[in-house]
């Protein structure tokens, strides 16, 4: 999987320091473990101590230098990280109280761990759910100034044998905007764009979906494509993007010729914009579960720092992989 194997390396070279927020999880430990073994990334852990040491001690391994434990009732960092995070909520009415319960909570310790310049990026949602992860991030972390929008791609890796086209491919939104109008939509191909470029240094081709071709079909549905497509175009033009396409337009260079010979893409787009996160959503899972591709997400796009989710039914090797997509994050949000 040389898409993968590319990220693993440079996550390596780059040396971050990313928080687990489930930090006595028996799969974070085992990613763990894992990702110090490759030197993938330093590694916070946030939860109950003797939990922790007791997880490490069952894999029969050992604390080193680029592994830290906090547990935020007992941690110094405490009270630093609930002022700063009253500084930043005082406005909505949080009081100091109410900051210090708030931030006591891993999955906010951690995010304001990254706010704070503590970390690089943070990683929770093992257990806690995506909602309380994007939550936290978004109340401590922020957005980008150039955007308001906070969404979700995955990254799809298309390696096995039976694979016709190989590569590394993006699914967004297929995670956390549920109906964007034309303006989102757009604002996630955008995002979605130099996402691509970040994790895996090749020039995106962005393809916005729908079930219509150019213009195969009428519905108020396939104009938010059309007026989608037409925003990206005029917010960066030198950008390779094209639609509305179905997917198979996109996707296959002979279906492009036949339904949409004067594509830019010529079906051979990397990044999928979905209309909705129903069809983003069950497209990945479709690819995953039946086309056997191996997904890597919901990978967090927009906010002023890295912060990633995880699904609950992840495995150690779904979070070692976001461990490495973190980093990669954190190199372009260098100082």
């Amino acid at each position: 999987m040389k898409p993968l194997e590319a990220l693993l390396r440079n996550a390596a070279r780059s040396q971050k320091k990313v928080v687990l927020s489930e930090g006595a999880d028996p799969r974070i430990i085992q990613a763990t473990i894992e990702a110090r073994s490759r030197g993938i990334a330093r590694i916070v852990l946030i939860g109950d101590e003797q939990a922790i040491h007791s997880q490490i001690s069952i894999h029969n391994a050992e604390l080193d230098d680029g592994i830290e434990i906090h547990d935020p009732s007992k941690s110094p960092l405490l009270d630093e990280l609930a002022s700063l995070f009253y500084d930043l909520r005082q406005h909505k009415g949080v009081t100091l109280e109410q900051a210090l319960r708030t931030a006591a909570k891993p999955h906010y310790f951690a995010a304001l761990m990254v706010k704070k310049g503590l970390a690089d990026g943070c990683v929770g949602g093992a257990v806690e759910t995506t909602a309380e992860i994007v939550r936290a991030a978004i109340h401590t972390i922020g957005t980008k100034p150039e955007t308001k929008l906070v969404s979700s791609f995955f990254l799809m890796l298309f390696c096995a044998s039976h694979h016709s086209k190989k590569g590394a491919f993006i699914f967004a939104d297929s995670g956390l905007v549920i109906d964007p109008d034309a303006a989102e939509m757009a604002q996630i191909a955008l995002s979605s764009a130099k996402s691509y470029t970040l994790l895996t240094g090749d020039m995106p081709r962005v393809a916005m979906l729908s079930f219509s071709t150019k213009g195969s079909a009428k519905h108020v549905s396939v104009s938010k494509v059309v007026t989608a497509t037409e925003l990206v175009q005029e917010a960066d033009p030198s950008l390779l993007v094209d639609g509305e396409l179905q997917f198979d337009a996109a996707f296959v260079p002979d279906v492009a010729a036949s339904k949409a010979k004067d594509s830019p893409l010529r079906g051979n787009a990397n990044i999928f914009v979905f209309p909705s996160l129903e069809s983003g959503n069950i497209a990945y899972k479709v690819a995953q579960r039946v086309g056997g591709a191996l997904a890597i997400g919901p990978i967090l796009q927009g906010l002023a720092k890295p912060a990633n989710d995880l699904s609950r039914g992840c495995s150690a090797e779904d979070v070692l992989h976001m461990i490495a997509v973190t980093t990669a994050q954190a190199e372009d949000y260098k100082s």
